[in-house]
C-alpha cells in the first residue's frame, strides 16, 4: 500500500461532502443524496476511497461547491472571497502551511471556470496584477506558483477533469509541466448532471491511484 502521508485537498463540488469540509462552505454531496446522482455516503467519494487504499491521513478538505479557480464566477460575479486562489491565499495568511505538514496536495478544479464561461486569458508565469486573476489561466498559474512557494517539499497532483473547454484543459497541463507539477488527465468518468456517480467516483480514484503508484 502506497504511503502518501498527510493529504490536503483544494477542490470544488466534486470533492465536497457534508461534514467533511470547512463550516460555511457550500457542499454538493450529502448524506441525504441528490436526485441527480447516487452518491450518498462519504465512503463513496473519490478522495475517501483513495485514503482507504493508501497509507494516509486527511489533514483538510478545502473544497467549496460551485467555486472557480479564478476570481470570476457564474454570471460574471466577483468571487475574490471564495475562489480557489482566495481560499489558498487565506490559508497562507493564517500560516496553515507553516503549522501543518502536507505530504500530498490534490488540486481538483477548473470545472466551474469552464461551466461559468469565466474569461480564459492566457498562461502567465509572473508579474500578475489584480485584474489578471479574474481570468482562468493567469489565476491557475498564480495558484501553482503559490503552491510551489509554500509547499516546496510536498507532492502536488493536479487532477484535470473530463469535458473541460479544450483550451483550459490543455493549458492546465502545459502550466503543470512548467511548474514541474504532476497531473492526472481523467478519462471517461461516469456522471449525471455533470457530477460523478458512485461509479464515476471509483473511476476517479482508480485513475489517480494508477498515476501515483
Amino acid at each position: 500500500m502506497i504511503d502518501i502521508g498527510n493529504v490536503f485537498i483544494l477542490g470544488d463540488s466534486y470533492s465536497t461532502f457534508e461534514g467533511f469540509i470547512p463550516n460555511g462552505y457550500a457542499t454538493y454531496y450529502t448524506n441525504a443524496g441528490r436526485e441527480e446522482t447516487d452518491v450518498s455516503k462519504v465512503e463513496q467519494t473519490w478522495w475517501h476511497q483513495l485514503l482507504e487504499d493508501t497509507e494516509s491521513t486527511l489533514l483538510k478538505n478545502c473544497s467549496y461547491s460551485g467555486t472557480t479557480i479564478c476570481n470570476t464566477g457564474y454570471d460574471g460575479r466577483d468571487c475574490t472571497d471564495i475562489s480557489f486562489i482566495a481560499r489558498f491565499d487565506k490559508l497562507i495568511e493564517e500560516n496553515y502551511f507553516v503549522e501543518n505538514k502536507v505530504d500530498t496536495f490534490f488540486l481538483f478544479g477548473g470545472t466551474n471556470d469552464s461551466w461559468a464561461d469565466s474569461p480564459i486569458g492566457e498562461l502567465m508565469y509572473s508579474d500578475w496584477k489584480k485584474e489578471d486573476l479574474f481570468c482562468v489561466l493567469p489565476a491557475f498559474c498564480y495558484l501553482l506558483n503559490q503552491v510551489n512557494i509554500n509547499l516546496p517539499n510536498t507532492k502536488v497532483i493536479c487532477i484535470v477533469n473530463t469535458e473541460l473547454k479544450s483550451e483550459i484543459a490543455e493549458s492546465f497541463k502545459l502550466a503543470c509541466k512548467r511548474y514541474s507539477i504532476d497531473f492526472v488527465q481523467l478519462n471517461e468518468i461516469d456522471k449525471k448532471c455533470g457530477h460523478p456517480t458512485i461509479k464515476g467516483m471509483k473511476q476517479i480514484k482508480d485513475q489517480i491511484l494508477d498515476c501515483i503508484k
